[in-house]
């Protein structure tokens, strides 16, 4: 067995001219491995092609091109067992009203062919939050709930992979939190999870690994640790004791100074010591209340990676 999850090897979609609307290339010959176990980060601006690779995933779009393995079962030469390996989590909320998140998760796993005795629907409402409303009518839960009734369903037939799209996108903390950590509870028993999310923050916190996408194509992939560390900039914050203007710098330091009083001197780590910052500053005849230093952020990555393609 491979030690990837997922394989994709020169995927690409088209879709084709409709109208007036002229054929739209949306995935450009995509190579991408994610690794058993991990927590992966799918991420890209809109229109980047992120939904139209997940729904490849999910069987639920025709590839034009390539190759897609989903632990180790090819798309095309075992769709059944490729489809049962990944469970999907979309963005949009899809729920019969009519049913109750009990009868809901009892017949997502009758449509895997899960047979009764092997069913977890208990466990599942128990980890999701919604045991008290196991007999509740969908139509009766709220938004919030209602998302934690789609990771529900994503989970019946126990897949090794989980792909979460925007799991998090409009709800509020309390979910979000309890979300991620049956996240990282599901991964720590061993399930790969595949996120898309627009909130870059989460994606530093949770992934081991990242890929770009941009216009079809992968621009980037490579661990958090290492795409953090691309961008060799820091950003040292100064309270004075005092009011106090800025220093003269030389071209190799931003500064700036704040309405609250503090002074912020943006610098290169790898050319410019952080010393010689607070050198200047105390020439300059400014005593020093605190002092804190700040790191380059995934958003900060993504917008360079991004803005200029």
């Amino acid at each position: 067995m491979s030690d990837n999850a997922i394989e994709i090897q020169g995927l690409q979609k088209t879709y084709a001219a409709t109208g007036r609307s002229p054929a739209k290339e949306a995935l450009k010959g995509i190579d991408l491995t994610i690794p058993r176990g991990s927590i992966f980060g799918l991420l890209g601006p809109n229109g980047a092609g992120k939904s139209t690779l997940i729904n490849i995933l999910a069987g639920l779009v025709v590839k034009s091109a390539g190759s897609v393995k989903i632990w180790g079962f090819d798309q095309d030469q075992n769709p059944r067992q490729s489809r049962a390996a990944i469970g999907i989590m979309p963005q949009e909320p899809h729920l019969d009203p009519f049913f109750t998140p009990a009868g809901s998760l009892d017949v997502q796993a009758g449509l895997y062919g899960v047979p009764k005795s092997q069913r977890k629907t208990a466990e599942i409402l128990e980890l999701i939050g919604l045991t008290d409303k196991a007999d509740a009518y969908a139509r009766s839960l709220s938004g919030g709930m209602r998302r934690r009734l789609l990771l529900g369903k994503a989970l019946v037939h126990s897949p090794q992979v989980l792909v979460l799209d925007e799991p998090t996108a409009g709800v509020d903390i309390e979910l979000r939190n309890m979300l991620w950590q049956n996240v990282r509870k599901l991964n720590e028993d061993g399930m790969t999870i595949i996120l898309t999310t627009h909130y870059l923050e989460e994606a530093e916190e949770m992934c081991d690994d990242i890929a770009i996408i941009n216009h079809g194509e992968v621009i980037v992939r490579d661990s958090t640790a290492n795409l953090l560390g691309r961008l060799d900039r820091k950003t040292l914050v100064i309270t004075p004791e005092t009011d106090a203007a800025l220093p003269a710098l030389p071209d190799n330091i931003t500064g700036q100074k704040h309405a609250n009083g503090t002074l912020t001197f943006t610098y290169q780590s790898g050319i410019t010591p952080a010393g010689q910052i607070l050198s200047l500053v105390q020439d300059a005849g400014i005593t020093i209340k605190d002092v804190k230093t700040e790191e380059a952020h995934l958003e900060d990555v993504f917008l360079s990676l991004t803005s200029s393609r």
